[in-house]
């Protein structure tokens, strides 16, 4: 087993990142692991952060944190984590490759991944065209011929969160999940236009910007832009569960609201690991403030 560490990071998407440039700032000895995954790699274009008003890729937003943070000191490796284990007074962390990584504190930045059906043309749209979160990019619908790609009541309830940006709605259920009869009734209520139909591809000019979908009867729907709404997501916190911390029926992670320590001693979480916000500035805010309760307790 390689020197212990102060704190190892598990993931290094905008929480964790933003986390080890405060560890990093601290001089502390931290090592960040990371598989390359994690949905701040598919967004191409978040428009609700402060100082980027015609938007910046979670890509790009990575690669920066991830040069600021070495400058700093802070060890990256590319790797999955498949164990952690208490070993006495530090934790044992261990790689998909095998590697063995003692540290003092762990913080789980793992987040959550949406599921998203393999439709074609979809994913280059994300965040330029296409959307995942009202919060961030109601916005950029407004009075926009807006199709909503979905499943279920995920979908429908999409739908009707983003009639208070536009009225001109189409809800395409691609997984034909029954709907009840009295969310039918309130699609009709709000105008929104209904179809049960798979969608084969999306359908864009230059890659990246929506056009609307061809579906399987051979019909195609227009739309400037689209919102996905497939519901099921999956939130990776068997690592915490591994560690004892309280998990919420949904799988997020419990944490001290001031310090964003789990329940399991020495354990910290943030991101969308710990709520549903989906927010990058969240993420951001949770991981920096982990970052200094992580530090004090190391004192």
């Amino acid at each position: 087993m390689k020197d212990p560490y102060e704190c190892i990071i598990v993931g290094a998407g905008i929480a964790g990142l933003q986390a080890a440039i405060q560890l990093g700032r601290y001089n502390r000895k931290v090592l960040v692991i990371d598989s390359g995954s994690g949905r701040s790699t598919l967004c191409r274009s978040y428009h609700n952060i402060l100082g980027w008003p015609d938007g910046v890729s979670g890509e790009f937003l990575r690669d920066l944190g991830k040069k600021q943070a070495e400058r700093s000191g802070i060890c990256f490796l590319n790797n999955q984590v498949i164990s952690i284990r208490k070993d006495g007074s530090f934790f044992s962390v261990e790689t998909a490759a095998g590697d063995i990584f003692s540290a003092a504190r762990i913080l789980l930045t793992t987040g959550l991944t949406d599921r998203i059906p393999d439709i074609p043309n979809l994913k280059p749209c994300l965040g330029i065209s296409i959307y995942v979160c009202p919060d961030c990019d109601g916005y950029e619908v407004q009075k926009k011929k807006t199709l909503v790609l979905g499943s279920g009541m995920a979908g429908a309830n999409m739908a009707l969160t983003l009639t208070y940006w536009t009225r001109n709605l189409t809800y395409i259920n691609h997984e034909k999940e029954k709907l009840p009869d009295d969310m039918k009734i309130k699609l009709q209520e709000k105008g929104i236009r209904y179809s049960e139909e798979r969608i084969v591809s999306v359908l864009a000019d230059d890659t990246s910007k929506f056009k609307g979908v061809q579906l399987s009867n051979g019909k195609e729907i227009y739309g400037e832009r689209a919102f996905i709404a497939f519901g099921g997501n999956k939130v990776h916190s068997e690592l915490a569960s591994m560690l004892g911390a309280e998990r919420l029926e949904n799988k997020h992670v419990l944490v001290d609201p001031r310090t964003k320590e789990t329940s399991a001693a020495n354990v910290w979480a943030a991101g969308d690991l710990v709520a549903h916000s989906e927010q990058v500035t969240i993420a951001m805010g949770e991981g920096c403030q982990a970052a200094i309760w992580i530090h004090k307790s190391l004192l």
